[in-house]
């Protein structure tokens, strides 16, 4: 093997399979062509390599693609939407870290209907066994005494977490699926169905990778000032002090 003429006796090699000319008895290896692909996952289908079960899963709907994908971030078997399926695993990476908190906007239909005080906890956080979540943003679609359609922004991404933040508020999912990453929508694409990125979809998946709005916030909680932190002022203390004629206080 050589790299870049210099011939290589051991490994391991570090190489920039995009600029390093890489060969193996004499042939060129070429990097792979990094592809991008936006999908609408059905339900039923799983986010997942292989399944012994035989089940469908996300890169079984991507027919006519010869290329290794897998999806970024999961999107779990009873709920339907927005998968973003690559073969970049810089990009996933930095689009699933917690620490870039990349937006994703879920609609949900639940029983009955979510009170106020509910969408406050919900938007302030609520306490679940891995913790509290942090501050989502809530968008009331329809409010009924039988269902409720609400739409969910969150910047995490815990196991089931909205199905988990709804049942603490005592609702059941009916329905959920994801509509939005970033400013990546589903629009036009039916179930089931895929289509490459645009350049401009591309271009704003890496401005949130790279984190250019910077990392995210804790949100203090509406109706908490901001405590103002000002040096205490140390108290004097008093002190007896014997002068002629009797005591006095310094």
């Amino acid at each position: 093997m050589t790299v870049n003429g210099q011939r290589v006796c051991e490994l391991p090699v570090l190489v920039d399979p995009e600029h390093d000319v890489i060969r193996v008895d004499r042939r060129r290896i070429e990097a792979s062509r990094k592809i991008y692909y936006l999908l609408h996952k059905p339900t039923g289908v799983l986010c997942t390599a292989s399944d012994p079960a035989g089940r469908k899963r996300a890169i079984d709907l991507l027919r006519g693609v010869r290329e290794r994908v897998y999806p970024v971030g999961r999107l779990d078997a009873d709920s339907d939407g927005l998968l973003l399926m690559t073969n970049d695993g810089e990009l996933a990476n930095q689009l699933t870290h917690p620490r870039y908190g990349t937006p994703k906007t879920y609609r949900v239909e639940i029983e009955g209907t979510i009170s106020a005080t509910g969408v406050d906890k919900l938007r302030n956080g609520i306490w679940l066994d891995d913790g509290r979540t942090q501050p989502a943003r809530i968008k009331i679609v329809h409010r009924g005494r039988v269902r409720s359609v609400i739409e969910i922004t969150l910047r995490e991404g815990r196991n089931r977490q909205v199905r988990r933040m709804l049942a603490r508020l005592g609702h059941r999912v009916r329905k959920l699926t994801r509509v939005k990453i970033g400013r990546i929508t589903l629009h036009g694409l039916g179930v089931g169905r895929f289509r490459p990125l645009t350049t401009a979809e591309l271009d704003h998946l890496k401005r949130l990778s790279r984190n250019e709005a910077g990392p995210t916030r804790q949100t203090r909680r509406p109706g908490k000032p901001l405590k103002k932190f000002t040096k205490k002022k140390k108290k004097s203390r008093s002190r007896r002090v014997n002068l002629p004629g009797g005591p006095a206080r310094a």
